[in-house]
């Protein structure tokens, strides 16, 4: 009968097994044992961090003394939030503008810090409305290279909110009676820009009944000319016969068969394309600014609305900002976008003139008027 293995095993080599396993567990578990230190001997190092973007933001295309300005500084590097000891907005004026330009103060040291946070993004808050010069019309915010990231508009004044509601006659429709608008301001103004002709060419085919279900005591050819034209192809125009009297049916409409050995000679059709384009035009105070424009679909013989918010400056605002002409816009209904002088087909003066011109059709109706404050 055999023993069993620890039996076999001697009792000393047991001893020198566990005496082993206590001696590496004591040296593994001294006191004061803890977290490895960030900086050796428990040393503070303070500096400066830095942020790779910034945004000014005010929730408004102008930007006013009244409002709250947003300073967002985006992928913020400070080593960990444990190390972010501040952010200074330091700020400082040239010129026309004030310029922020943000340091990021960091302190690292001993503090223990389980999540840090890699590339933090914040946003501060800040008013306009004090201590701040009638020159200076422009914020910027600056990196600590003095490379310019983000830049908006200051303006003294406020915004008006108006919604009028015009009455665009079927007149409109007919190029002919251009240049033609809606009366008094604001009102629509449609022109008449260019004309461009053009030639189409096409040619007769003949067109055979295989199905008649009628017999007509006359018959009367029956051109069917296209609903479009190509410059660039000759149209097959079917020529087929048709009743004199509207009140009877010659053939079937799906059991006509064109003959193509039967092709007259080709022809000319002279056309004009009529290029034009639709403003809406309103006389406003002195420097005032479009901040905000939308409206309803353009509907010839039918009602138009439009939701315009108007920036008007006060007294101690020294800027005008891009307006049609320095009390009167022009905002162009085809490209969605003001008139200006500078990028526009057609002259801002020679526009006002056209206005000024133009026959009157119906009336303008405004309908509503709201201050924002």
């Amino acid at each position: 009968m055999k023993r069993p293995f620890a039996s076999n095993f001697p009792v000393y080599m047991l001893v020198i097994l566990m005496s082993s396993f206590m001696a590496l567990f004591s040296s593994c578990s001294q006191d004061g044992d803890g977290p490895l230190s960030v900086m050796p001997n428990g040393q503070a190092v303070e500096g400066n961090g830095y942020f790779l973007g910034a945004t000014l933001d005010s929730g408004r295309a102008i930007h006013l003394t009244s409002d709250t300005l947003y300073i967002t500084l985006s992928k913020i590097w400070s080593f960990s939030n444990c190390s972010l000891k501040s952010i200074d907005l330091n700020y400082t004026f040239e010129d026309s503008a004030i310029v922020i330009s943000p340091k990021v103060n960091i302190k690292v040291n001993t503090e223990d810090c389980p999540s840090p946070m890699f590339r933090p993004d914040t946003t501060f808050k800040r008013l306009t409305n004090e201590g701040i010069s009638s020159n200076i019309t422009r914020i910027v915010v600056k990196n600590d290279a003095d490379s310019l990231l983000d830049s908006i508009m200051l303006r003294r004044g406020k915004l008006e909110l108006d919604t009028s509601v015009i009455y665009v006659d079927s007149a409109f429709a007919k190029p002919s009676s251009l240049p033609l608008r809606t009366k008094e301001s604001p009102s629509v103004l449609r022109v008449l820009d260019s004309l461009t002709p053009q030639i189409f060419h096409w040619r007769t085919i003949r067109a055979n009944c295989t199905m008649r279900v009628d017999m007509c005591d006359s018959v009367i050819a029956d051109t069917v000319y296209p609903t479009s034209w190509k410059t660039s192809d000759t149209a097959l125009v079917p020529v087929r016969y048709a009743c004199a009297s509207s009140d009877s049916t010659y053939c079937l409409d799906a059991k006509w068969e064109l003959d193509s050995t039967a092709l007259g000679k080709v022809m000319e059709r002279p056309d004009t394309v009529w290029h034009t384009s639709t403003y809406y035009v309103e006389e406003v105070p002195t420097c005032a600014t479009v901040s905000r424009f939308v409206h309803s679909a353009l509907y010839y013989g039918g009602r138009m609305m439009f939701i315009r918010e108007l920036f008007v400056p006060n007294e101690e605002e020294r800027s005008c900002g891009p307006a049609t002409k320095k009390d009167w816009v022009a905002y162009d209904i085809s490209t969605d976008s003001l008139v200006v002088e500078s990028e526009d087909k057609i002259s801002v003066d020679s526009l006002y003139k056209i206005w000024k011109s133009a026959t009157v059709a119906n009336d303008t109706l405004r309908t509503d008027s709201t201050e924002l404050k």
